[in-house]
């Protein structure tokens, strides 16, 4: 039984972790170390093995974290997907996250079973578990940076970090039931894998337009309840779609896609909350398991797992990628920097947890292998995307994105864009009050950030090389004659 002083010790040691987490990613992208390595590292101090000496073992209690985590994560990641980014890639991101991931797995547990003591089908889980992407820790080294990617490569990365996990969980899961029970039939497990994915898309997509009418329509009396609302729903279509046999994980990913691109109440406030919850349940996650592994029992297996990250890094992911995206027109650089963004993170280390609880005989070695190919892939790939970016030259620079004192409430039927345009040095309207411009009806500034400071706009205001404009449209096609307007080619 937890007495007071023990539930005291155990919030005070919480508190310490979550706070050393904050400033460790403070400091990791300067580093250019994702900041998920640092909470893996500070949560591997804190346990048994390290100087913290947390004694903590409950497998059980971490992969409830693991999977609660994962659903507000990729919810998460949904609610970010602009789908005008992603469809001209949605056909290639599918391929990646469906046939990338089964021929990443089976790549891994061929060479496992033919140069270790595994079986083919413990090589095929192992293989299976480690198969899905995790590009979050990729592109916070490249926003610290400022960098960019070109040709579409960003959304695709996205698109594809998003909607991969499904596919490796139903693998994991299918590869431990057939450890268990080896008489499970082959087509079964195709049929259960197209009933989860039909079941799954069908619950997310209904539920995720069900969500949006929702949010428009209940007009709650308290403001503070509509994140709350979400969170509810969003665990009603995991539970629902794993109730019905489907894929929760593709459920809710499907769902924050579609809430994402609808305009609903409090959006700007809801999305900037949900972030806020992602980056909780990412440290928590990593600090639960990094406290859940014993670095004692990961130096036996340093051996099998630099050969199984040299294989997953060097020879599973970029036969993947190039076999994936063969029949589309795409350069080898492009192929070679998707295959070198292929990040594992937090995800397979809570997919290795299944195989644990299942009681299998080489859990224990797999859940160390995984761990150290995580560890190994963030060290790696993570460190050396940016200048891996730039030696295959596609990267561009990209300004930080400015903060601004305003907050625009979205509600249903609010269509206006609100972009941000900088005045260069020699256009026209420089030096020219705002009455003067002819700025086209459909258009308004409605602040201007001038030297760290911010202008209510009026007709006698004059233009300056330099300022940030925030011009509201409500037809996005003049944002062209705008910039005529202005005398100035680009939009920022």
């Amino acid at each position: 039984m937890l007495t007071a002083i023990s539930i005291d010790y155990l919030i005070l040691t919480a508190a310490i972790l979550l706070l050393l987490s904050i400033v460790a990613s403070k400091t990791s992208g300067r580093l250019g170390v994702p900041s998920l390595l640092l909470f893996l590292l500070i949560g591997m101090l804190a346990g048994a093995d390290g100087p913290g000496g947390i004694d903590f073992s409950n497998t059980a209690l971490v992969q409830l974290l693991g999977v609660f985590a994962l659903i507000i994560i990729l919810f998460s990641g949904g609610l970010d997907t602009r789908w005008e980014s992603v469809k001209p890639v949605l056909f290639k991101g599918l391929i990646l996250s469906t046939a990338g991931v089964m021929l990443t797995a089976a790549t891994v547990g061929l060479i496992v079973w033919q140069l270790t003591d595994f079986s083919l089908v413990e090589g095929l889980l192992l293989g299976a578990i480690i198969s899905s992407t995790d590009a979050a820790a990729v592109f916070s080294i490249l926003r610290s940076k400022n960098l960019g990617l070109k040709k579409r490569l960003r959304p695709l990365l996205e698109l594809e970090s998003g909607s991969n996990d499904p596919m490796a969980f139903f693998l994991t899961i299918t590869l431990t039931q057939l450890l268990l029970v080896p008489d499970t039939s082959i087509w079964e497990g195709v049929l259960s894998f197209l009933m989860q994915m039909s079941i799954g898309g069908l619950v997310g997509t209904l539920l995720g337009r069900l969500m949006v009418w929702v949010l428009n329509h209940i007009h709650l009396d308290y403001d503070g309840l509509y994140p709350v609302l979400i969170i509810g729903m969003v665990l009603l279509i995991y539970s629902l779609a794993a109730f019905l046999k489907g894929n929760g994980f593709l459920a809710i990913y499907i769902a924050g896609v579609i809430l994402g691109n609808h305009s609903f109440i409090h959006k700007r406030s809801i999305l900037k909350f949900f972030d806020g919850q992602a980056w909780l349940m990412q440290i928590i996650m990593f600090l639960a398991l990094g406290l859940l592994v014993y670095p004692s029992r990961i130096i036996p297996v340093i051996g099998i797992g630099l050969l199984v990250s040299f294989a997953l890094i060097f020879v599973a992911r970029p036969l993947s990628v190039f076999l994936s995206l063969s029949f589309f027109k795409m350069q080898i650089r492009e192929k070679l920097l998707i295959s070198w963004v292929g990040l594992r993170g937090a995800v397979p280390i809570i997919f290795a947890i299944f195989p644990l609880m299942a009681g299998l005989p080489n859990a224990e070695m797999i859940f160390n292998i995984v761990f150290f190919v995580v560890l190994t892939s963030v060290a790696v790939q993570g460190t050396t995307l940016a200048p891996v970016a730039r030696w295959l030259g596609l990267y561009r620079w990209e300004p930080p994105k400015k903060k601004y004192p305003l907050e625009l409430d979205l509600t249903e039927g609010f269509h206006n864009e609100l972009v941000e345009i900088t005045v260069p040095e020699g256009c026209s309207a420089a030096g020219k009050p705002l009455v003067e411009i002819g700025f086209p009806q459909t258009a308004l500034i409605v602040m201007i950030e001038r030297d760290k400071k911010y202008i209510t706009p009026k007709g006698t205001t004059i233009i300056e090389p330099g300022d940030n404009l925030l011009v509201m449209t409500d037809r996005p096609e003049d944002l062209a004659s705008v910039n005529t307007c202005l005398g100035i080619n680009r939009i920022s």
